[in-house]
C-alpha cells in the first residue's frame, strides 16, 4: 500500500493491504479472459459472446442491449491489453479504495466505465458509425474507460505524489494525468482507425472529473442534530436579548 501520500514522496506499495474491490475486479477480469481464451476454439460461440456482451453502438441504440455499457468492461482483446489494464487498476485502485472504502470505489469505477461507454455510443452515433452491427460496425471492449477514470481521480486527489513514468522518469501525478489526457485527445482528433477507443478513455476521465467536482459533502444524523441544537440556542439567545431590552427600557444604564 502507498505510504506518505500527504508528503509528496514516491508512490510505493505494501502487501499488507489488498482491498476486496480491487481484488474481485482483478479476479473477474482475469477469469473471464481465461474463459474466452478456452472458448477460442469454438469461433461461433466466441463470436456470440462478444456479440452479446461487447459494446456495440448499433446494438445499444437499435437492439436496446443496455447491459453492454457495463459488460464490455470485462472483455479484453489480448493478454497485453488485459495486463496493462489490470496492472493500472492494482497500482492506483488500492490507494483510492483504501481512502474511499469499497462501496464508493466500486461506484466510481463503474460510473467511469459506463460513462465511457455512453460517450463511445454517442460519438459513434453522431459520426454515423452506429448504423451497422458488428463485425461490419464498430464495437468496444476493455476496462480502459474505468481505468482512465482511476488515473484522473489519483491525479486530482494526490497531485504531488511522485510516480515513475514508464518505470524510469519521476513525475508528479498531476502532470502524469495531464500527459495521458493530452495523448488521448490528440489521438482522438487524429487517426480514426487506430483500433483504440480514445473517446471511451476521455469519457472515463470526463465522468470521473464530474463526479469528483460535483460530489456534495455527506452529512450524518449527528451533524443534523448538532445544527438544530445550535439553531435553537441562537434563537433563544435572541429572544432573551429582546426581553432584556424591553424589561430594562426606561430604567437607565444600571440594573440590579
Amino acid at each position: 500500500m502507498r505510504r506518505s501520500i500527504r508528503y509528496g514522496s514516491y508512490f510505493s506499495f505494501s502487501s499488507s493491504y489488498f482491498p476486496s474491490g480491487v481484488k474481485w475486479l482483478l479476479i473477474s477480469n482475469c477469469s473471464i479472459f481465461v474463459l474466452t481464451f478456452l472458448l477460442a476454439r469454438d469461433e461461433f460461440l466466441l463470436a456470440r459472446i462478444f456479440d452479446w456482451f461487447a459494446l456495440s453502438p448499433y446494438h445499444v441504440l437499435h437492439g436496446l442491449r443496455i447491459w453492454q455499457l457495463a459488460t464490455y468492461l470485462f472483455l479484453h482483446g489480448g493478454l497485453w491489453h488485459l495486463l496493462i489494464n489490470m496492472f493500472t487498476l492494482w497500482m492506483f485502485g488500492i490507494t483510492l479504495e483504501k481512502d474511499w472504502g469499497t462501496r464508493r470505489f466500486l461506484k466510481y469505477y463503474f460510473l467511469c466505465g459506463i460513462g465511457a461507454g455512453v460517450c463511445d455510443v454517442v460519438v459513434n452515433a453522431l459520426l454515423g458509425r452506429a448504423s451497422m452491427a458488428p463485425p461490419f460496425g464498430v464495437s468496444t471492449i476493455g476496462a480502459s474507460g474505468a481505468i482512465y477514470g482511476l488515473l484522473l481521480a489519483f491525479g486530482v486527489l494526490y497531485p504531488d505524489v511522485t510516480i515513475l513514468f514508464a518505470f524510469l522518469f519521476p513525475i508528479k501525478a498531476k502532470y502524469f494525468v495531464m500527459i495521458y489526457g493530452a495523448i488521448e485527445l490528440l489521438s482522438a482528433m487524429g487517426s480514426q482507425n487506430s483500433g483504440v477507443s480514445n473517446i471511451a478513455h476521455l469519457g472515463g476521465m470526463l465522468f470521473g472529473l464530474l463526479y469528483l467536482k460535483a460530489r456534495l459533502p455527506s452529512f450524518s444524523m449527528y451533524d443534523v442534530r448538532g445544527w438544530y441544537r445550535n439553531y435553537k440556542m441562537q434563537r433563544a439567545k435572541k429572544k432573551f436579548q429582546v426581553y432584556m431590552r424591553k424589561h430594562n427600557s426606561g430604567r437607565g444604564p444600571w440594573t440590579n
